[in-house]
């Protein structure tokens, strides 16, 4: 393989803010020192001016991912060139157990559409059904497979929901076995009774999706899912979490020093539910679960991340197109234009959170250069078994480097972006901070906007122990 210099890095970690150069030899960083010497046949980057940040770990994306009669629209390929492009070279993805079937069958068919990926990629496996055969297959999975993380939804009765008494169980086998527990957590058979109230009084837009699913109704799960963790004595991960109520619950149980850890995604940081007031049915580009919610909840999120009881932030990249063209129904939110209910729930953003994030998080709001890496890059690799090969700048890590130029200003925009999805939540909104170059162990894949990478060149990235930070 190239050996490879970086030169001139402002290197930002977790904990460590530098100048340095940085020599990669096989995929790895091998050497940071000062005026390192090397040959001419040195491929040498330049990093003069910029910041040299490890690449982005999003530990929640659905590519390629079926959800009831919708289909993402992202394929592995696609959906991990924008990934790349927004400055994120490492994604673990969700994978299906088929209704039915053993967890093991959805993990051999993710690994088929998985191989076109173009950065590393890991696997979660979401449960739908917990018996004797499932909790095998969990220690199977964990041990043989390297995936060391289960998804289960409190929400979508008859779809993907899981009761407490199964819940449990999962969490307990995931805990005894060093793994960790995903849960989405909303009330479920509560949410449907209000939905099939709104549609019996006609109530279809897109605004109902809203209404529908109250911030009360978040929090009473949240708190639900951290007391049965407790009882199994499992760490448990709360995904996108979204409304106050859900983030005392998480706060009140890390303070009783419960092994609970939580994420919040950046349309919950930047956006809010008067998007849901948008004319006709463009209100639906925003209907994502939990919902966007109020003002309140979105200052106490922020104050989240600054206390750390909001440790991660992911994107909960789970693409549908807003029209039907020219993908087909199967992919389009225009699947419930005449009923809120069908709507396909979930938004894009795989290419936009790191912008994002050191704009209104960085310079907005004066979070730190080490506490935004820490967010998007360490403690994401720390949680779900992925550090110090993933996450961090240092010798013996994967040279998955990323050269972010803090003062460039540019505006969003859906038609410069490489995700096959039609929108973005964020169209026209100007940032300031742009990923400039991306090398995935080590190998430049990213050169402003010429894209050198290839669909396959990602590799299964089989986890150790999740949990532990």
């Amino acid at each position: 393989m190239t050996t490879v210099l970086v030169k001139n890095a402002h290197v930002v970690t977790a904990v460590d803010n530098y100048t340095a150069d940085i020599l990669i030899e096989n995929g790895r960083v091998h050497t940071i020192g000062m005026n390192i010497p090397v040959g001419d046949d040195v491929e040498v980057h330049d990093a003069s001016g910029l910041l040299t940040l490890p690449g982005g770990v999003d530990v929640h994306t659905h590519l390629d991912w079926d959800f009831g009669v919708a289909k993402t629209v992202d394929t592995f390929g696609t959906g991990t060139k924008a990934a790349a492009f927004g400055g994120t070279t490492t994604v673990v993805d969700f994978c299906n157990q088929p209704p039915g079937e053993s967890p093991l069958v959805g993990l051999e068919d993710w690994h088929r559409r998985r191989e076109s990926a173009c950065v590393d990629v890991g696997a979660h496996v979401i449960l739908n059904q917990v018996n004797d055969q499932t909790l095998i297959d969990m220690k199977t999975l964990i041990a043989g497979e390297g995936v060391t993380s289960f998804k289960l939804f409190m929400a979508y009765p008859g779809v993907m929901m899981i009761e407490d008494g199964a819940m449990f169980k999962a969490m307990r086998m995931a805990g005894g076995q060093g793994a960790m527990t995903c849960v989405h957590a909303e009330n479920g058979p509560v949410i449907q009774v209000l939905i099939e109230e709104a549609l019996a009084e006609g109530r279809t837009s897109p605004k109902q999706h809203m209404l529908t699913r109250p911030p009360l109704m978040e929090g009473e799960a949240t708190h639900r899912a951290i007391r049965i963790s407790e009882l199994a004595d499992a760490p448990l991960y709360i995904v996108h979490l979204s409304a106050g109520e859900a983030l005392a619950a998480v706060r009140e149980a890390r303070d009783r020093d419960i092994r609970v850890h939580a994420e919040t995604c950046p349309h919950y940081l930047f956006l809010t539910d008067e998007e849901y007031d948008r004319p006709d049915f463009d209100g639906a580009k925003y209907v994502a679960t939990p919902p966007l919610r109020g003002h309140e909840h979105q200052a106490a999120l922020w104050r989240g991340l600054k206390t750390n009881d909001l440790e991660v932030v992911s994107t909960d990249h789970c693409p549908f197109c807003f029209n039907e063209q020219p993908f087909g129904m199967k992919y389009s939110k225009q699947q419930g234009v005449d009923d809120f209910s069908r709507i396909p729930n979930g938004a894009p953003g795989i290419e936009t959170r790191l912008p994002l994030m050191y704009d209104g998080g960085v310079r907005k709001q004066g979070m730190s250069i080490n506490r935004f890496v820490e967010l998007t890059a360490t403690t994401p690799a720390k949680l779900f078994g992925l550090f110090p090969r993933k996450g961090t700048i240092a010798v013996g890590s994967d040279a998955d480097i990323v050269l972010f130029d803090p003062d460039e200003e540019w505006t969003i925009r859906a038609s410069e972006h490489h995700s096959r999805v039609d929108y973005s939540l964020f169209e026209g909104r100007p940032v300031t901070g742009r990923v400039k170059k991306v090398l995935m162990r080590g190998q430049l894949i990213v050169d402003g906007a010429e894209w050198l990478g290839r669909e396959g060149a990602g590799e299964f990235l089989s986890r150790g122990e999740c949990g532990i930070l």
